[in-house]
């Protein structure tokens, strides 16, 4: 499959075709954990389920310390009027069980999606904003417990990427603030790169080098945690760049010579351990994302990072939008996160409106 088709396809996956969103602007915003889903399924079928949820979104990751993605908490039906204002939802059931899951997710479906399900041709169905603002409520069903137990094992990339990129949105909705943008330092990267990227208020430019094209922003450093955001680029590329080896090597590269200690006795490389590296849509790109744990090269240090890297057609630029986390007293699955949808903020100034790039240029006068 050649690059156009991938980003097409990985365009397609971030929508289910039968997902539905809420036009009452009135509804509260959704509460809870971002990171707990509550499943609401009869007890024998979800005992039939459980293991291939918790397969699905109860995947770990190492930060370096183990955390699940998402936690799962099983509710009885009866109980939905207390539960029903949460952020993540899932109601699980085979197709005309019998089960009072079963029934109530048959409410929302009408004849041709029913028929779908019959087919075995569609098993996922969204709906944004049911019940509170920002809410992801999914049904999930099959004809039978065995299909749909394969349904979700063989979905499951598509399952996680739903509760993943509509938390990513309330994340960024929680952390940008017009108000302590530090909107100085992005007319500086437009102006001098061509490009911007979110910086909060508590966020510094440590370094630009134009003649290696690496910018740096730290935020809080030397305490107990810290974060950092670099972008790097490659001028004159090809598409060929993105493959994980050369990946890995350009970003070792670039740590050892800027990411080191006070007194240049040591660096940041990539750990051996818990790295993957996958193909995703980076904001309407195909790009490679790559998560795993940085160190320092004297073994002191260590935290999560995550890197995307991508073609820009445009500028025939190869750029690495990179962020990691320093919080050794701390579990950092949120804090990664965070790092994360700044990350996803990244924009070429092809992509700007001509309003935005002049209100960002006029900081500058």
């Amino acid at each position: 499959m050649n690059l156009k088709n991938l980003l097409i396809s990985l365009t397609l996956i971030s929508i289910s075709i039968f997902s539905f969103t809420s036009c009452d602007s009135k509804l509260k915003p959704a509460v809870g954990n971002e990171d707990e889903i509550y499943v609401f399924a009869d007890s024998t079928e979800f005992e039939a389920v459980e293991g291939s949820l918790l397969q699905v979104f109860g995947k770990i990751i190492y930060t370096p310390q183990p955390e699940k993605l998402f936690s799962l908490n099983r509710q009885n039906l009866e109980k939905l009027q207390k539960y029903k204002n949460k952020k993540n939802i899932i109601f699980v059931a085979p197709l005309n069980s019998g089960s009072q899951t079963s029934k109530f997710i048959s409410k929302y479906l009408d004849t041709n999606v029913v028929e779908l399900v019959e087919n075995d041709s569609e098993y996922v169905f969204n709906k944004y904003g049911l019940w509170a603002a920002d809410q992801l409520v999914m049904f999930l069903t099959s004809p039978s417990l065995e299909q749909l137990n394969r349904n979700i094992l063989e979905g499951h990339e598509d399952l996680l990427y739903y509760f993943q990129n509509i938390s990513n949105k309330r994340l960024f909705k929680s952390v940008y603030n017009a108000k302590y943008e530090k909107k100085e330092i992005e007319a500086e990267l437009l102006r001098d790169h061509g490009w911007i990227i979110y910086v909060q208020a508590d966020f510094q430019l440590a370094l630009n080098d134009p003649d290696d094209n690496f910018v740096w922003l730290r935020r809080a450093p030397n305490s107990d945690i810290e974060r950092w955001i670099f972008v790097h680029w490659i001028d004159n590329a090809s598409p060929e760049f993105l493959e994980p080896d050369s990946i890995y090597k350009e970003r070792n590269r670039i740590t050892k010579k800027y990411l080191r200690t006070a007194d240049e006795s040591s660096y940041v490389m990539i750990s051996d351990y818990y790295m993957t590296t996958h193909e995703v849509n980076f904001n309407d790109r195909y790009a490679l994302m790559t998560q795993g744990l940085w160190k320092m090269e004297d073994e002191t240090m260590g935290g999560p990072f995550i890197n995307y890297t991508f073609f820009d057609e445009k500028t025939k630029r190869i750029y690495m939008i990179d962020g990691s986390v320093y919080a050794p007293k701390y579990y950092k699955k949120k804090i990664i996160q965070q790092v994360n949808v700044i990350l996803r903020s990244f924009m070429t100034e092809d992509e700007l409106t001509a309003d935005k790039i002049e209100d960002l240029l006029d900081e500058l006068d």
